[in-house]
């Protein structure tokens, strides 16, 4: 095989511009747990917690005069909890359905129309807290359909896209823009609601990704035959790699996949990964400001270094996946296996460490930050094994597992709330012993029935057409 230079190919031009659409897609998610603490009236938002008398109260932060223009609702607890969530219900609705959608009518306009529709409802946001709570959770909700389409898309356009040798960096570059959408929009949202009015969020984020459509819709096309500014030599090149690996067949072998074990292992290690991960996006600044008397809100850049951390982590081990693979001659299933490994049980011993650091704050944000980093070699381990297992179902598949993945963002906050009632130390660790073996359990599951070979279930159909 020629190699075809990566610097301004159209595999690469495609992975940067999914790039800046996950970037945006998490901008979009995350903006409304910043921008919910301006929009709530101070005094409702919580029936006085019974803060631990642990650890010491921090000296508090000068107060800069804030901007107050904007409207405030009063929204109790509850209220908050079931708008935070709504965005998941709609998301696990659209996984499955999603893969398929992409396997028909291809990833571009799926992921395409994912990502506007998103859009235009955060545009909406504003507009619908104005009319009241129940709109406000179904436009959440609405937006969650439309991300719920997005990764099965973009795994699906990846499997005509990515020659095997190069799925790990190209994959890592185009996801990493999730982690890097946490980074920067925590502290932004921030800021504007602090400088502004919290409703200049929504628009801002609501703006930039319709501009990212128009750039999507003009630059990207589904499948290298179809695109036109391509190279021959680069065509080629992925079409000759793919060849042996891609099924023909119209229908879609349900059955078979279902009864596969190596979808299985993936199934578990996902899931078991987005437990730890949805816990401690969603109740890291409780934690921080309950038991360590530190408001992690005052400081957005410490609650988004640990994405950061795994931001780079992503791109990283991408790039020393794809470095094994091609010049070292390890297999791909020994790659996914120890990337799935490191990336789950690191995770999984700074958790339970930083429940018993007692008040060393900075401890904390280092075990958390090393923790959540870590983790960023999933993208390389069980995360892509969709596409070596299966590229032709890649959308499939990951609609499937990601269904699964899911169920922690709707659960596992719910199960820590209730088990953190007193707020004790004791009850946090608790809280982080579960999601460390929920880890532990994922990462040898996957590492004993996980594999990196194409299924036999994945190609049926193609050697009958040779």
């Amino acid at each position: 095989l020629v190699s075809v230079p990566a610097c301004c190919s159209a595999r690469y031009n495609l992975a940067l511009l999914a790039c800046f659409g996950f970037f945006l897609l998490y901008a979009l998610r995350v903006n409304l747990s910043v921008a919910l603490v301006a929009m709530v009236e101070s005094n409702t938002s919580l029936a006085k917690n019974v803060t631990s008398n642990v650890c010491p109260e921090h000296s508090s932060t000068i107060n800069v005069p804030r901007n107050t223009t904007g409207v405030k609702y009063s929204w109790d607890a509850d209220t908050q909890g079931w708008i935070l969530g709504s965005f998941f219900y709609g998301y696990i609705i659209t996984q499955i359905p999603g893969g398929y959608l992409a396997s028909k009518i291809g990833g571009k306009l799926l992921l395409g129309f994912g990502i506007f529709g998103t859009s235009v409802f955060t545009l909406l946001t504003p507009l619908a807290a104005n009319l009241g709570v129940g709109y406000l959770i179904a436009v959440r909700a609405l937006e969650g359909l439309g991300e719920g389409v997005t990764f099965p898309a973009m795994h699906s356009m990846w499997s005509s896209w990515a020659p095997p040798l190069e799925r790990s960096k190209l994959l890592s570059i185009s996801y990493a823009g999730a982690q890097l959408g946490t980074v920067v929009s925590l502290p932004l949202s921030g800021l504007i609601c602090y400088y502004m009015n919290w409703v200049y969020v929504f628009y801002i984020f609501g703006a930039l990704g319709v501009l990212w459509w128009f750039f999507w819709m003009f630059f990207v096309s589904d499948t290298p035959e179809a695109h036109r500014n391509i190279s021959h030599a680069e065509r080629e090149h992925i079409l000759s790699s793919l060849k042996d690996q891609l099924s023909t067949q119209k229908s879609v072998p349900w059955r078979a996949m279902l009864q596969s074990l190596p979808l299985w292992a993936i199934v578990v290690a996902h899931f078991s990964y987005n437990w730890t991960f949805y816990t401690l996006l969603t109740l890291l600044p409780t934690y921080m400001k309950e038991i360590l008397r530190f408001d992690a809100q005052e400081n957005g850049f410490l609650s988004a270094l640990p994405y950061f951390g795994c931001w780079l982590c992503i791109i990283l081990s991408g790039q020393i996946a794809d470095y094994l693979r091609e010049k070292q001659n390890f297999s791909t299933v020994c790659v996914r296996k120890c990337f799935t490994l490191i990336g789950m049980i690191g995770p999984a011993l700074f958790l339970v460490a930083a429940g018993f650091i007692g008040c060393n704050y900075a401890l904390a944000v280092a075990f958390v930050t090393i923790s959540t980093t870590l983790g960023g070699f999933c993208t390389s381990g069980y995360s892509i094994n969709h596409l070596d297992i299966a590229p032709s179902y890649a959308g499939i598949l990951l609609g499937i597992t990601n269904s699964f993945a899911t169920i922690p963002g709707m659960v596992g906050p719910v199960i820590a709330k209730n088990l953190t009632h007193n707020n004790t130390v004791g009850e946090w660790q608790m809280v982080f012993y579960i999601a460390a073996s929920i880890n532990l359990f994922g990462a040898i599951f996957f590492a004993l029935f996980g594999s990196g070979e194409v299924q036999d279930w994945a190609v049926s159909g193609y050697h009958l057409h040779r």
